[in-house]
C-alpha cells in the first residue's frame, strides 16, 4: 500500500477513484468540502438536506458518480456535530468506517479530505499515523490455506489531502503508521496460520527471512542441543512430547549506539497447545494455534521497527515449542531445573507458557537490558478479569509500567495494571521444588506473573498477558495483531527520550 500526503486547492480537478469528503450534522460542510459541492452543482448539500445521510460520526454514503468532478465517485462521511474535538476512540471509529466503506467499492486509489478534524489531546501527526496504520491494517486478508487466493481489496494507493502546506514530518507520520500496520498484519498472519504450518521451525525461518529482508536485523536460532547445554530444561520440558523441535529465536535490531543497553522483548511461542498430559477440553481447542501470538506480536514489532528505523537497540527473544501429549511428554509432578538453576514442580502441564518464558527471561539477562517486556497468551484468568478489551500488565518497576500504560493509551492498544504483590508469592510454594508452576484456583493471572517475576529480579521487567486481546473468537475469528501498536509506541517513546 502506498501512502502519500499532498496539498491541493482544486479538489474538483483531482483524478481519483474515490474522493472522500466530510460533512457535519445539520448539513454543514467545511470550506474545502464546499468547493467540491459547488463543482458538482450542490449535489452533496442537496443529499444532506434530503436526509439521505444525517452525518452522524462515522456514517457513510457513497455517490457512485458526481458530475462536475474528475473523481469517479464520492464518499461522504459524517463528522458529527463538529462542536468539540473528537476523542481518540471516536477518531479511530471514524477512520475505520472510512476505510470499510472504501473497501466495498472497486476503487484502486482514494483521496481523503477531512478538513481540520481535531482529536482531544492529540496532534495532526498522531492523526496521520493512525490513518496510515488503520489503512494498512484494513488491507489484511487471510488467503494462505484457501484455494481462492484473489484479494477482495483492490485499493493500492491512499492520498491524504492536507488543507495546509505539507511538511516532511507529515509524510513521516503517515509512514510510521503504515509501518505499525505492516507489523500488526504480519503478526496477524502468523497467528492465523494453522499449527501444522506454523511450527517452531516455521517461526525460526520467518525470523531468519526478516533478517534477510531488512539489513538492520540480525537473527540467531538456538536448537534443542544448544538449549540443553545452556540448562534450559524448563523450556525443553514443554516440547518433549512433540515431534517438532523447540527453538529459541533471537532477532536483533541495532539502531542505537553500540554501548546502548537494549530493550528486550520476549515472546511466548507455543505454536499449538493441547495442554499436554493435562489435556484441554476439546471445545475450541483449535484456537490454541493462537497460543504463539506473543511471539507473533514481538516479531511483528521488530518488523515495524525495521521499517521506521528508530535510534535504539531492541532484541526479540522468542521461546517456541509445541505442547503435545505422548509417551515421552512431561507429566504432572515432574520436576525440572530451569536455566537460572531454580527447580520447578510441574503440577499442571497446561501451565506451559511460563515454563518456556522463564528460561527465555533468564537468557535475556545476558544482554544487560535497559528493560525487558514479555508478551504471552498466558492465562484464561486474565480474560475473566479484563475481558477482550485490555491487556493485563504487571511490572516490577512502576516507572516501566507507566511507560507501557502511556504507550498503550497513545496507540489505542490499552493495557491495565494488575497487582504484583508479595502476598501472592506464597501460593507458588512447593514441597518438592523451589517453586510450583501453578498457584491454585484463585488469582491465576497474578500467580502466573509472580512465577515469571522470580526470574527477572536482576533487571526492570514487565509482563503483558494478552490472552484476551490477541485474537477474536466466533464468526470474526482471527488474530488481532495486538499488542504490536503498544510495543512499537513504547520503543519509539524510549528512542525519542
Amino acid at each position: 500500500m502506498d501512502f502519500s500526503i499532498k496539498f491541493t486547492e482544486k479538489l474538483q480537478n483531482l483524478r481519483t477513484d474515490c474522493l472522500i469528503v466530510g460533512a457535519y450534522q445539520g448539513g454543514k460542510l467545511g470550506p474545502r468540502a464546499e468547493l467540491v459541492d459547488n463543482a458538482c452543482d450542490g449535489l452533496i448539500s442537496k443529499i444532506l438536506k434530503q436526509g439521505d445521510i444525517k452525518a452522524n460520526l462515522g456514517e457513510t454514503l457513497l455517490l457512485p458518480t458526481a458530475p462536475g468532478l474528475k473523481a469517479k465517485r464520492v464518499l461522504i462521511i459524517g463528522l458529527g456535530d463538529g462542536k468539540k474535538p473528537l476523542s481518540a476512540s471516536d477518531t479511530q471509529k471514524l477512520f475505520n468506517n472510512l476505510y470499510s466503506a472504501v473497501l466495498k467499492t472497486p476503487s484502486t486509489d482514494c483521496a481523503i479530505n477531512l478538513e481540520h478534524i481535531e482529536t482531544d489531546g492529540q496532534d495532526s501527526d498522531w492523526q496521520l499515523s493512525l490513518l496510515g496504520q488503520l489503512g494498512q491494517y484494513s488491507q489484511y486478508q487471510y488467503t494462505q490455506t484457501k484455494s481462492e487466493k484473489e484479494l477482495k481489496c483492490k485499493l493500492t494507493s491512499i492520498t491524504v489531502l492536507s488543507p495546509l502546506k505539507v511538511g516532511k514530518n507529515d509524510q513521516l507520520a503517515l509512514d510510521k503508521g503504515k509501518a505499525i500496520g505492516i507489523g500488526s498484519n504480519a503478526a496477524r498472519e502468523l497467528g492465523n496460520l494453522p499449527g501444522n504450518i506454523c511450527t517452531p521451525s516455521f517461526l525460526a525461518e520467518h525470523a531468519e527471512n526478516l533478517a534477510k529482508q531488512y539489513a538492520n536485523l540480525k537473527c540467531n536460532v538456538l536448537g534443542e542441543k544448544k538449549m540443553a547445554t545452556l540448562g534450559m530444561h524448563s523450556l525443553l520440558s514443554v516440547g518433549r512430547g512433540s515431534a517438532q523441535e523447540s527453538k529459541l529465536i533471537v532477532l536483533e535490531y541495532k539502531g542505537g549506539a553500540k554501548n546502548q543497553a537494549p530493550v528486550v522483548l520476549v515472546g511466548k511461542g507455543i505454536t499449538f497447545d493441547t495442554g499436554g498430559i493435562s489435556l484441554k477440553p476439546g471445545a475450541a481447542m483449535d484456537e490454541m494455534k493462537f497460543d504463539m501470538c506473543g511471539a507473533a506480536s514481538v516479531l511483528g514489532t521488530m518488523q515495524s521497527l525495521a521499517e521506521i528505523k528508530p535510534k535504539i537497540n531492541v532484541i526479540a527473544v522468542v521461546a517456541a515449542a509445541e505442547n503435545m501429549p505422548s509417551d515421552c511428554a512431561t507429566k504432572p509432578g515432574d520436576i525440572v531445573t530451569s536455566m537460572s538453576g531454580k527447580t520447578i514442580e510441574i503440577l499442571n502441564t497446561d501451565a506451559e507458557g511460563r515454563l518456556v518464558l522463564c528460561d527465555a527471561l533468564t537468557y535475556a539477562g545476558r544482554f544487560k537490558p535497559a528493560a525487558v517486556v514479555d508478551v504471552a497468551t498466558l492465562t484464561g484468568a486474565c480474560v475473566v478479569a479484563l475481558g477482550k478489551v485490555a491487556t493485563g500488565l504487571y511490572a516490577n518497576k512502576q516507572a516501566l509500567a507507566d511507560e507501557l500504560l502511556a504507550a498503550g493509551e497513545k496507540a489505542l492498544d490499552r493495557a491495565w495494571q494488575m497487582p504484583l504483590w508479595q502476598e501472592y508469592q506464597s501460593l507458588l510454594d512447593s514441597n518438592f521444588a523451589d517453586i510450583a508452576n501453578i498457584g491454585g484456583p484463585h488469582g491465576g493471572s497474578i500467580t502466573a506473573a509472580c512465577f515469571l517475576s522470580r526470574f527477572t529480579e536482576e533487571y526492570e521487567w514487565a509482563h503483558l498477558d494478552i490472552a484476551g486481546t490477541a485474537w477474536h473468537s466466533g464468526g470474526n475469528k482471527g488474530s488481532t495483531g495486538r499488542p504490536v501498536p503498544l510495543l512499537t509506541q513504547f520503543v519509539l517513546n524510549r528512542a525519542s527520550a
